[in-house]
């Protein structure tokens, strides 16, 4: 009799446990037949009457001032105030003033020290009258900004993560700290995407940057608004950092030269998030600015006392180089459209002009899957992962908290945040094939290496001009056009090539 209860108990309890199945199985499949056949239509029937909406408005591009030292390089402002014909105080004021006039229409600046760089300013002028200009540091008294993930001493450093609003830099970072003994005064710091992962530079604490040149289009990310504010003459140039195009893909967008140095060449320390081991060699910090002469000059200043072993861009001949370019066609990204292809062109027949050795095209065939290499070899790097970034050092349940973002629920991180979270472990799930890409990746950088000596690829830096706002979802690699040369280990510039026929930016 007691077996006999015994079995009856556990029948109902596997009674219990089917029923409980059943339940659990349609409360998942209501919950994704409602993700998939309602919120995601709904959401792109928002994203497309948004786009029509914006059509209507028209660009708006930002209002530049008429004071002739928003134009100027960093070098000129620089010689400027070191020959008395400028003062720091002047240059700090006409910056502040432009930055008044055109930050509240792109949302790039989000935290200003205005007050500590006029103060900064003063200083600097009594210097210069006291000093030989021989003596003076390289960008004595010129205004500058920094993108909000390195640290500032005294500013905001949270990478856009709301658990991280109320961080608030003990120190400089490294690279700060270089150009500012190097002369420059800071302004303010600008805005990212969150940790620094899309390229949307849109975040749950500052909200979203627009596009100086039509604020319906994107800055690009993670130094979005780095790019926005120095287009936008709000500053002669700034501090970026690029592990899949951070630097590039926004001065592409903005119209302005930016470089992501060969691999570690430059110290990250003093940024969040900061990849470490060898991921920390993909992720490079470099120079944003509006003038090509300024490049190289900020590449030494932040490189510090390695940068007198480097060899000086003068020395290299064009009559002695070759020029590939390139037509890659990546998987899960855009097609290169013609304006950009006739901007690579451009490009590539200008350096034929100037008596390149040689110009042809490089076969970009075994490139095509460079989104899955990028990936692979970045999260074989080990390190936290983005899911843990991402919830302030504890893994974070990115499915649940799609699934509240996606619902309306008031989900603390971004749409890409969550997304990139989502996927970032989609690798773990076929090991044999990570590996093979990563091998793949590393003959890949082998060969490009060998073929780039003495050599210059010319490719587009993203397949279209600067896209609308959440555009850049649809497909989501697009960005590979930068990325893959992170973990190739290459240098990397985008070089502004004039504007589109919607007016925004081209470039290589």
């Amino acid at each position: 009799a007691g077996g006999g209860k015994s079995g009856g108990g556990w029948g109902r309890a596997y009674q219990g446990l089917v029923i409980g199945a059943v339940i659990a199985s349609a409360v998942v499949y209501g919950v994704w037949f409602t993700l998939l056949w309602v919120v995601v239509p709904l959401f792109m029937t928002f994203v497309v009457f948004y786009r029509l909406y914006n059509d209507l408005q028209g660009p708006r591009p930002v209002k530049i001032g008429k004071d002739e030292v928003l134009k100027l390089s960093a070098l000129e402002i620089a010689a400027r105030i070191k020959a008395r014909t400028l003062t720091s105080s002047q240059a700090v004021g006409a910056f502040i003033k432009q930055i008044e006039l055109a930050n509240p229409s792109i949302n790039a600046m989000v935290a200003f020290r205005f007050a500590e760089a006029r103060a900064e300013a003063e200083a600097a002028d009594a210097l210069t009258l006291s000093t030989p200009p021989e003596d003076l540091p390289e960008l004595h008294g010129v205004p500058c900004s920094v993108k909000e993930a390195f640290s500032l001493k005294g500013m905001p450093n949270s990478s856009g993560l709301l658990a991280r609003r109320e961080v608030i830099a003990a120190e400089d970072a490294v690279v700060v700290d270089r150009i500012r003994k190097a002369g420059a005064i800071p302004l303010g710091v600008t805005n990212t995407s969150e940790l620094c992962m899309w390229l949307e530079s849109a975040n749950p604490v500052y909200g979203r940057s627009k596009n100086p040149y039509d604020n319906r289009c994107i800055v690009g990310g993670s130094s979005g608004g780095e790019a926005a504010i120095i287009s936008a003459c709000g500053a002669p140039f700034g501090i970026g950092a690029d592990i899949g195009g951070s630097i590039r893909l926004p001065s592409f967008f903005n119209g302005i030269f930016g470089h992501k140095p060969s691999a570690g060449l430059i110290s990250n320390e003093g940024q969040y998030p900061c990849a470490i081991n060898e991921a920390g060699r993909y992720h490079t910090t470099g120079p944003m600015c509006r003038h090509a002469s300024d490049l190289w000059p900020l590449l030494k200043i932040m490189g510090g006392p390695d940068a007198a072993q480097w060899t000086s861009p003068s020395t290299v001949d064009i009559k002695d180089l070759t020029v590939y370019y390139g037509n890659p066609k990546y998987q899960l990204s855009l097609a290169i459209d013609e304006e950009q292809r006739a901007a690579r062109d451009s490009a590539v027949a200008h350096l034929k002009s100037l008596g390149a050795k040689e110009v042809k095209e490089l076969d970009m065939s075994k490139f095509k899957y460079g989104f899955d290499i990028w990936g692979a070899m970045l999260n074989a790097s080990g390190g936290p992962s983005f899911s843990e970034l991402l919830g302030n050092g504890k893994p974070l349940r990115a499915s649940v908290e799609m699934v509240r973002w996606l619902l309306g629920f008031n989900s603390p991180y971004s749409f890409p945040a969550l997304g990139l979270a989502l996927i970032e472990g989609l690798g773990k799930l076929n090991p044999k094939r990570e590996q093979r890409l990563i091998e793949y990746g590393l003959e890949l950088r082998k060969k490009l290496n060998a073929e780039l000596q003495n050599a210059v690829l010319i490719v587009p830096t993203y397949p279209v001009p600067a896209p609308r706002h959440h555009w850049p979802l649809l497909p989501p690699g697009s960005f590979v056009h930068t990325g893959i040369f992170n973990v190739m280990e290459t240098p990397s510039t985008a070089v502004p090539m004039g504007l589109s026929s919607k007016g925004v930016p081209l470039g290589v």
